[in-house]
């Protein structure tokens, strides 16, 4: 079968893609940065989705167009901010998709790429993979303010300079250590914008309720059982773990938390408005078993649904 023209293309090294885009080789065959606010690059276009097989950090100070496509979405990127990329997922788009102007974006900003095995035998190599905002599709970046953004391109700038030193025995340390930190204050950072955007978030958390109301409210449990969170993710267009993220910040509850306060809502509704068995009613929910659901009410209740309805008969 012929492989499509739009198929994503697979970097496997810094080399490769390097070269693909019309840079110089990479400082480190595991590591680079490219800077792309002291220098005009002359890039070549990227026309297809690719897939890079390390991570990519890319900070663009500026507001201006340059939304990127990542995954089946679209990374608003137009009033400046930090993008985060792990290894393997799929970025950009078709030559004439709205999203596939990386390459001019890439002459606005600074990326930071870094292959795992850069991090080999470091505890970063497993902590990198606890940050959720690497595994987000969501359409939009970490937004800094004027401070923030000095913080982080100070760090960039503290790694481009002992990349572009002599790499001795201690500069892959001392590489790690800024990474470490440039990860720590984005942490910190995100859960700042997790506040200062409530508004937003509190429109997502209309449109959830809405989602689970409607999903309830007609036969979709019937045939297709309880809710998920991915199902939640996807209608609301986020990754589950941004979702349970953004919901923590504010509710307290995660995802599955606040399906399983819906449920219960709803089977107290039932209880007392009508006849309906505890089996019934735990079918109408989308249980397949009815001891799933007696058990998750009284968990949840410390009641059985029976002694919930007999107490208010």
């Amino acid at each position: 079968m012929k492989k499509s023209e739009h198929a994503p293309v697979k970097y496997e090294s810094l080399s490769e893609a390097m070269s693909a885009a019309g840079f110089p080789p990479p400082q480190h065959p595991l590591i680079t940065l490219i800077n792309g606010l002291d220098k005009e690059w002359n890039l070549q276009p990227i026309h297809q989705p690719h897939v890079l097989s390390f991570y990519k950090i890319s900070l663009r100070p500026h507001a201006g167009s340059c939304s990127v496509k990542y995954g089946q979405t679209y990374y608003d990127y137009n009033e400046g901010g930090l993008l985060f990329a792990a290894p393997n997922q799929v970025i950009g788009g078709a030559e004439n998709e709205p999203g596939n102007n990386e390459s001019r974006c890439l002459n606005q900003q600074i990326t930071l790429l870094i292959h795992p095995d850069f991090l080999l035998n470091s505890p970063l190599a497993q902590k990198i993979k606890q940050y959720n905002y690497f595994s987000y599709s969501v359409n939009e970046a970490l937004h800094l303010s004027a401070k923030e953004k000095e913080v982080i391109i100070a760090l960039f700038r503290n790694i481009e300079d002992e990349l572009n030193n002599r790499i001795d025995e201690i500069s892959q340390d001392i590489i790690i250590s800024q990474i470490d930190l440039l990860l720590s204050y984005a942490h910190r950072f995100y859960k700042r914008q997790f506040i200062t955007r409530k508004q937003v978030n509190n429109s997502l958390l209309q449109n959830l309720e809405a989602i689970l109301e409607d999903y309830f409210s007609g036969s979709r449990s019937l045939h297709q059982g309880t809710p998920t969170v991915q199902y939640l993710a996807d209608q609301l267009h986020l990754s589950p773990s941004y979702l349970s993220d953004m919901l923590r910040s504010l509710t307290g509850q995660n995802t599955q938390q606040l399906i399983h306060e819906k449920l219960i809502e709803k089977a107290k509704e039932k209880l007392l408005t009508t006849d309906l068995s505890v089996s019934e009613i735990a079918y109408e929910l989308g249980f397949e078993h009815p001891q799933s659901f007696s058990k998750l009410f009284k968990s949840k209740t410390a009641q059985t649904p029976m002694a919930f309805r007999s107490s208010f008969n």
